[in-house]
């Protein structure tokens, strides 16, 4: 790594101005190791998103022309998961290195091809798996690896999307169902607690709207079996017709006990369509099933309420630190890629299991 690299900030092309682009290009304006050097979008998004953080920042409506204009250090996608395989590939080549919004391609072969061209670029890809960056759901994969195994984990995201969501949502499902753009992070930390391979899949899914193309599901459930014998289900459902009753349910079940994100305000009525109430945690109830000679408990439940409890903002500003280390001190990626594309992998697996109505074997 040269020196000036170190010394020097990030130049950092922002491509995609929706919620997670512009969440992240706020981080790199408080960051004093990046500096953007241009803003991508093929609406109005980028002049808002301008705006937003004080003009002046170079605009682009095609993400070619961006690229060999401004010569980036880096590049940010945030754009819908079709067009990811595509703009990292393009940006590594230019010799870029990316940070990119999961999923990290719309297929399993496309994910590979990213971490093929990273290694042969010699440069760092990092992917939004936000919830690898928030203390209280690192937390709770580790008090759930206190309470033996086997594991069931039991897990959904529910969105009522309306207006500005509902547009999104239908957009993302043009090339991804909700199990899958939303379940890689669920995915993600079921492997993370058991540490186990998993095994087989099943799958479930539902239509419930004429909005989105024939063949397509706006409701789906996976249920994932691991070789250690813990058992896990994720559920995610997009659109207005979704109710918002146990809309946010994060819990795990182990011999010893329990471990379950309580989210007493962020999982109240109309709070599904909430970016916010999608990390937020606010406490972790722990039960102990020891009992005593009579049956009855030894221990009470015990409560978490960790002090660090970061918004959404934060959150993107501690992804991004991490993937400015990760460039500065040259981290090796290589479990973390590996990871990504095994979650991937897995949701791919669930969402054929919908589609053509059996048990998927033989993930990773």
């Amino acid at each position: 790594m040269s020196a000036s690299v170190n010394e020097n900030p990030l130049r950092v092309l922002v491509v995609g101005c929706g919620n997670m682009g512009a969440s992240h290009a706020i981080a790199y304006q408080l960051s004093d190791g990046f500096q953007i050097c241009g803003i991508v979008s093929t609406g109005k998004s980028k002049e808002v998103l301008n705006e937003k953080l004080g003009g002046g920042y170079a605009l682009y409506s095609d993400y070619e022309t961006a690229l060999n204009e401004t010569r980036p250090d880096a590049v940010c996608i945030s754009t819908y998961p079709d067009t990811h395989e595509a703009f990292a590939i393009q940006a590594l080549e230019a010799g870029a290195h990316v940070f990119i919004e999961k999923p990290l391609a719309a297929s399993v072969e496309g994910a590979r091809r990213v971490v093929a061209a990273a290694k042969e670029a010699g440069k760092k890809v990092v992917v939004g798996y936000i919830l690898r960056h928030h203390p209280s759901w690192e937390r709770f994969v580790q008090e759930a690896q206190n309470i033996g195994k086997p594991l069931v984990m039991r897990m959904n995201l529910n969105q009522q999307s309306h207006g500005y969501m509902w547009t999104v949502h239908r957009n993302l499902m043009k090339s991804l169902s909700p199990i899958v753009d939303c379940g890689v992070h669920y995915i993600d930390v079921m492997c993370q607690m058991t540490r186990s391979k998993p095994v087989r899949v099943n799958a479930i899914g539902a239509r419930l709207t004429e909005d989105i193309p024939a063949g397509n599901y706006n409701y789906g459930q996976l249920q994932i079996w691991f070789e250690d014998g813990s058992v896990g289900w994720y559920e995610a459902g997009w659109g207005p017709m979704i109710s918002e009753t146990a809309f946010f349910v994060k819990d795990v079940i182990g011999p010893k006990g329990s471990v379950s994100i309580v989210a007493k305000d962020a999982g109240g009525a109309g709070k599904s369509s909430s970016v916010e109430a999608h990390t937020k945690t606010e406490s972790i109830r722990v039960h102990h099933a020891a009992l005593n000679d009579k049956d009855e408990f030894v221990q009470e439940d015990s409560w978490i309420n960790l002090e660090d409890e970061p918004d959404h903002q934060e959150l993107c500003n501690r992804e991004q630190a991490y993937f400015l280390k990760a460039v500065k001190e040259d981290l090796d990626l290589t479990d973390h890629l590996e990871d990504a594309v095994t979650s991937l992998q897995i949701a791919f697996a669930c969402d054929e299991s919908v589609r053509n109505g059996g048990v998927v074997i033989d993930l990773v």
